[in-house]
């Protein structure tokens, strides 16, 4: 009897690495799929339902343009010796960060585990970050060196940008984007039209060819990006409370010409205060990860002088 429990133990420990292992190959890892999905019932944040805009433009193609721009991306990137070497200490680094993130972040779109997610570094000084659709993930140099970004922080950033990913935020901005153009196409359409619209509409939105690396949001979605992003890196074991410490470094840098990322993803004077309110329902997460009370868990330092603890 004994060794019939042990046997199915192992077998479903196996399976639970299985999926895993395919669900990252493009990362090289293996993640803890099987705790993800439990601590993924557990607390955390609401945001709601996506928007159904969204659905006007179909997910496969986006994610199809999404990774060719991508793709495109890295080539240029390589002609112009500006691809960070898979030995390098700082991709590792990061993607070391996106293998403990992806696993909780996967409840958040049932297209998720299907993506084929990467991460790349750019050799570029700008301060800057993005997740394309479909989990591809880069990294500029700037944005670690001048932020001299901790896990957490870089954890808070990636968490951001994956949270922009997964609840579409790109979708739906292409989608409402290309109303515009086809509202006199609609017009006079009756409700059973609406429902089925001509995939020739649908085409010409996602034909437009979006910049889907520098998509402005709206508040909306930057909040919501906050606050999701904010409970994937919990989950994960990182500290949520350096979202504060990481929009004060950014005001500090941003006191000459603001950095690129801000142009995408604007401050604003709340943005801290939206971060702070949110703190309750995920430094439980944290903390739980942590195995202390939320009471036991010492302030976040940050590696600046002059930003106070985060309690």
């Amino acid at each position: 009897m004994l060794k019939k429990i042990l046997k199915n133990k192992l077998k479903n420990k196996l399976l639970a690495i299985s999926l895993t292992t395919g669900l990252l190959a493009s990362l090289s890892c293996t993640l803890p799929y099987a705790l993800a999905q439990t601590n993924s019932a557990q607390g955390g944040v609401n945001v709601g339902e996506m928007s159904a805009l969204r659905k006007l433009v179909p997910a496969d193609q986006i994610e199809q343009q999404a990774a060719q721009q991508y793709l495109s991306l890295k080539r240029q990137a390589n002609e112009q010796n500006a691809l960070a070497d898979q030995n390098d200490p700082q991709l590792q680094r990061l993607q070391a960060i996106a293998r403990k993130l992806v696993p909780f972040a996967l409840r958040w779109n049932p297209r998720a585990p299907q993506w084929q997610w990467e991460v790349t570094l750019l050799q570029s000084d700008q301060v800057n970050a993005f997740c394309m659709p479909g989990g591809k993930i880069a990294f500029y140099r700037g944005i670690l060196d001048k932020l001299k970004m901790t896990d957490d922080e870089i954890a808070i950033v990636m968490g951001h940008e994956i949270a922009h990913a997964l609840r579409e935020h790109g979708r739906e901005r292409m989608a409402k984007s290309g109303l515009v153009d086809i509202a006199g196409r609609l017009a006079g359409a009756g409700l059973s039209s609406w429902l089925g619209i001509d995939p020739r509409i649908t085409n010409s939105v996602t034909g437009a060819g979006a910049k889907l690396a520098v998509l402005k949001f709206s508040r909306e979605d930057e909040t919501e990006a906050d606050v999701v992003g904010l409970d994937i890196a919990a989950r994960a074991g990182y500290d949520p409370r350096a979202g504060v410490i990481l929009w004060q470094k950014m005001a500090l840098v941003n006191k000459g010409a603001p950095p690129q990322w801000l142009s995408t993803h604007p401050a604003g004077t709340n943005r801290i205060d939206e971060i702070r309110k949110h703190l309750p329902d995920v430094l439980p997460l944290y903390a739980a990860v942590k195995k202390v009370s939320v009471g036991g868990l010492l302030p976040y330092q940050s590696n600046v002088k002059g930003l106070a603890p985060v309690s």
